[in-house]
């Protein structure tokens, strides 16, 4: 992955590419930990080899993970991280393209870049917490 600074004026913005291989869920919160982001949202588009994403079981109070094992087009990745417990935690979802034009998304658990993912990512000046929130079993944004 690399990084460049595209706005420190205001809102610090970050325009960050992934390359074939990488594993963006990690990445994105390793580079939130090395450079001391407590906020901040992201949009991103480029392609997947496979993905896991989730889909939020109530009653379980857990994520179904469903697995694509093929190329997929990311036809919007949205998200934002706060902190939780101290550490940056990443929040993400996406909608994935498959070759025939049909769509399946979700929470996204992990993935694996090819051939590449461009993330735009901008710093919230307000810091957000996550806390543990009893009824959902999640840890949600407390503002």
């Amino acid at each position: 992955m690399r990084s460049k600074i595209i706005n420190d004026k205001g809102e610090r913005s970050y325009a960050l590419v992934f390359d074939t291989g990488d594993e963006p869920v990690s990445l994105l919160t390793r580079f939130a930990e090395e450079h001391g982001i407590k906020a901040a949202r992201f949009t991103a588009i480029g392609a997947f080899s496979e993905a896991v994403v989730g889909y939020f079981d109530w009653q379980r109070k857990d994520y179904d993970k469903i697995a694509i094992r093929e190329q997929v087009e990311v036809l919007a990745l949205v998200g934002d991280i706060a902190l939780a417990e101290g550490k940056p935690k990443l929040h993400a979802h996406v909608v994935l393209g498959k070759r025939d034009a049909s769509a399946h998304g979700g929470h996204l658990l992990e993935a694996r870049v090819r051939p590449t993912l461009e993330v735009i990512l901008t710093e919230s000046a307000a810091h957000l917490v996550r806390k543990h929130d009893a009824q959902s079993g999640l840890a949600l944004i407390r503002l």
